[in-house]
Parts: C-alpha cells; structure tokens; sequence
C-alpha cells in the first residue's frame, strides 16, 4: 500500500471515529422512556399503594418497553438504565435477567454510572432464581411483625474491594445495616400524634448512634419520602433539611431535599440542593438527569 492510499484510510478511521463519538454524545435519551420509568417510580412512592392495578400498571410498562427496544429507540446510557428499572420490577427470571442485561450495557455506554444499580439487578435475577445472591443489597422482611433480614447470602463469590467498587456495603456494613433496619420507625411518633416539629426537636436532641429509633441518614430520608407519599409536602421539606443538616457529607440527603424543594415549586433552591448532592458525589446519575431536564 503506497503512503497516500495508507494515509487516506487513516483519515477515513480518525473520522468515523469521531462521528462516532460525536453521535453518541448529541444523542438525545428517550423522552417517553423517561416518562413511563418517572411513572413506574410514582407508583411506588405513593402512600398507599394498590398492588393489584400497579402489578397491572408495570406489565403495560413493560410491554411498551420491549416494543422500544424492537424499535432501536432505546439507545443512551440513561434509556438503558430506565428500560431496566422497569424491568426490575417484573415478576419472573425472564424479566430479572433483562434487567440485569439492560443495566449493564447502561454501565458499559457510562462508566461514570453508578454500578449499585448492576448489583442490585444482578442479586434480585438470583434471588428470582432461588439462588444465593453475591454482593448483598437484597433485604426480605417475611411477615409485617418479622424482622428484616438479609436475603441468603454467598459471600465467597466476590469480595469487599468490589463490594466497594459497585457501592455496596460490606459485610460488617451489612450487619450494622439490618441492625439498624430493625429499629423503631419515626412514623411511630406520628401515630403517638407527634407533630413534625416535636419529631424535629426529637432528633435533634437525640443519641442518633443509640436511640431506639432508626435515626440513620437513610431512616429519616424514609421518613421524609413517606411523608410526601401523604401529600405533606411542607413537613417532608423540613424533614430532609434536617437530614442534610444532622449527615451534612451525605450526597443523597441533598438530592431528596432538592426533589422535594422542586416539587413545591422553588425551583432555584432545588437547583442549589442538587448542585450540593454532586458535588458530594459528581456520579450522582439521578442529580445530573434531574439538572438537565431543568435546564431544558
């Protein structure tokens, strides 16, 4: 091959490498795979839920997703990553191991993605398949009056360095987990007519280590979500203040503050509140979708 052909075919590669690249990055995510996985959360977040039509609901779901991948409309890390939640919540292997596949080419189009998401598919298709799970970021509580517990568990599969990499617990962190998991719950004070103010000064003034309700990072975020579920927007806001004041390093107590802030419609602080949440942690995947699809 003589220099000028050799040259011409390297110009050739160098530039379909960049189209490429150039693609893949004006690439827009799918709009209504957006809308049908925002959907799929809304159902779960409600404060009472009614199984039977979301069960109902997710198969619809579902069903409209595989017509999105047969059509090659779901093409983005995020389209990837929302197609997949869907998919989590089927009822069979079938379904667990479409998550599973789904999450990780979402993780391969962005490696900036958070990997728990992958663990946490990878662990319910075992799970699905009457297996032990590997990583451990599947709980199961058998009855209302039983406690947590962890699912069963193999720990000789993986170790904690890769536990770590994907942003699970490990296994002390898990124990110290459900021990947590299995204290009281502050709704409790609510059903003692506990306002949400005596519940603030409550916490406040609290052993947040050794008190006899769960009053983890985690516990209060709960706490705050059930609250919006109730349609109290007002007392959820002033619940994940708290949190982003008592765990003020956790990433996640400031992207549930800016949900619930853009929820009542202050915009601007919320854009504050996520803004933090990456800061804390830039592979925060939920505070970038969140950012963009304001700013559009």
């Amino acid at each position: 091959m003589n220099k000028i052909a050799l040259l011409l075919l390297t110009l050739i590669t160098v530039s379909c490498r960049l189209n490429t690249t150039e693609t893949k990055s004006l690439m827009k995510s799918n709009e209504e795979l957006r809308e049908i996985y925002k959907a799929d959360q809304a159902d779960r977040q409600s404060g009472n839920i009614d199984w039977l039509l979301v069960s109902k609901r997710d198969k619809q779901r579902k069903e409209r997703v595989y017509e999105l991948l047969d059509s090659n409309l779901v093409r983005t890390a995020e389209d990837y990553a929302n197609a997949a939640m869907i998919f989590q919540h089927g009822g069979d292997t079938i379904a667990s191991g479409m998550a599973v596949k789904l999450m990780r080419k979402a993780v391969e189009l962005d490696s900036s993605r958070s990997k728990w998401l992958l663990a946490a598919a990878i662990d319910r298709d075992l799970m699905r398949r009457g297996k032990p799970q590997i990583y451990g970021t599947q709980y199961r509580k058998m009855s209302a009056d039983e406690p947590w517990e962890l699912y069963e568990l193999d720990s000789t599969k993986i170790r904690d360095e890769e536990r770590r990499e994907y942003g699970v617990e490990t296994l002390v962190e898990q124990s110290e987990k459900l021990r947590i998991m299995n204290k009281k719950k502050l709704n409790e004070l609510l059903e003692l007519r506990k306002s949400t103010d005596d519940i603030i000064k409550f916490v406040k003034s609290a052993d947040l280590q050794n008190s006899e309700f769960n009053l983890s990072e985690r516990g209060i975020n709960s706490f705050g979500y059930q609250l919006m579920g109730e349609g109290k927007n007002e007392d959820a806001l002033k619940i994940f203040k708290l949190n982003t004041e008592l765990y003020s390093d956790g990433f996640n107590t400031y992207d549930s503050y800016g949900e619930c802030l853009v929820k009542l419609g202050k915009t601007k602080e919320g854009i504050v509140a996520y803004k933090k949440s990456l800061e804390l942690n830039p592979n925060n995947d939920n505070a970038k979708k969140v950012l963009e699809e304001i700013e559009e």
